[in-house]
């Protein structure tokens, strides 16, 4: 695995602030006009209109492969699905969630047993340093059940149910972070469909752009400091997040969105070695009729990389 909630403001109205410094501005040429951004290395990649979820371009958009942890966007989008009083349920971290990371030599939030984390604050851990240990304790505290395989299951099932009520006809999950036994697939253009939908959402918007947040442990004098694993965020001016992955079987994927002139636009790059950021910023070009001088933003030595 990676190495590593109703109301109109959650519209795409929301006010997003640009996080990056002016950029040296171009139409593009004719050709990539017609023909889409050039040099894209992905496997598969998708982009798309957020305000009426016309396809922009696309290139084998509509193959289903291993997506990592753009699963996570998913586990958020079902935590966030129920009563937003949940956001301040608080939640035990349990040894078991610290195992599992371990066993599977997973990405983590480095979330410590016995301390007491909310919702809202379990997202961070989820998006950010793209913690499994954070979809654990997501999984376990609002799934339905009696023991942990049972939650975690019911969860992974409300999964697939959003999958189907979104239009998401060829993905399927096994997993509720995207560590999988072979069943956990999408392609890009439901993973286009799946963040615009998410992108509704104004308290997972605040998230997924957070470069890095600061939160303490609701029970002890702990302080968490998580990194966002997205080198686009910074990096390109107006991005939205919104999730990294990566696997041996997945290559690195990379699911995102950026407004700029009141227009969003959403992209997902699946099995991209290694040119995801650089793509990612040729796609929004294409997309915004501009031409970026990209350069991504490095990590802290602290951060996790996903």
């Amino acid at each position: 695995m990676d190495r590593r909630g109703g109301s109109t403001a959650r519209r795409w109205g929301a006010a997003l602030t640009a996080s990056a410094a002016a950029l040296a501005v171009v139409l593009p040429s004719a050709a990539e006009a017609a023909d889409g951004p050039a040099g894209i290395g992905a496997r598969g990649a998708y982009l798309l209109d957020g305000r009426s979820g016309r396809a922009l371009w696309g290139k084998d958009a509509d193959t289903a492969r291993p997506i990592a942890s753009t699963t996570k966007i998913m586990t958020a989008v079902v935590a966030l699905g129920g009563r937003r009083s949940d956001l301040n349920k608080q939640v035990t971290i349990k040894q078991s969630y610290r195992d599992y990371v371990t066993r599977h030599g997973a990405s983590t939030a480095d979330l410590r047993t016995g301390d007491r984390l909310t919702v809202r604050q379990l997202l961070y851990a989820l998006m950010l340093p793209s913690g499994c240990d954070a979809a654990y304790a997501l999984a376990d505290a609002l799934g339905s059940g009696g023991s942990e395989a049972e939650r975690t299951k019911s969860f992974v099932a409300r999964m697939n149910r959003e999958a189907a009520r979104l239009g998401m006809r060829r993905t399927h999950f096994d997993s509720f972070d995207g560590i999988t036994t072979g069943g956990n697939h999408s392609t890009p253009r439901d993973l286009a469909k799946l963040a615009r939908h998410a992108l509704g959402d104004s308290t997972l918007v605040t998230v997924t752009k957070a470069m890095s947040t600061q939160q303490k442990a609701q029970n002890v004098n702990r302080r968490y400091t998580w990194y966002n694993t997205n080198k686009l965020l910074g990096s390109y001016e107006g991005v939205l997040g919104v999730k990294t992955g990566t696997t041996s079987a997945s290559g690195p994927c990379l699911v995102f969105a950026a407004r700029r002139g009141g227009r969003t636009v959403v992209g997902v790059l699946l099995n991209d070695a290694p040119n995801r950021y650089p793509d990612a910023a040729r796609m929004l070009d294409y997309a915004y009729h501009t031409h970026t001088r990209f350069t991504a933003r490095k990590l802290p030595a602290a951060a996790h990389d996903d």
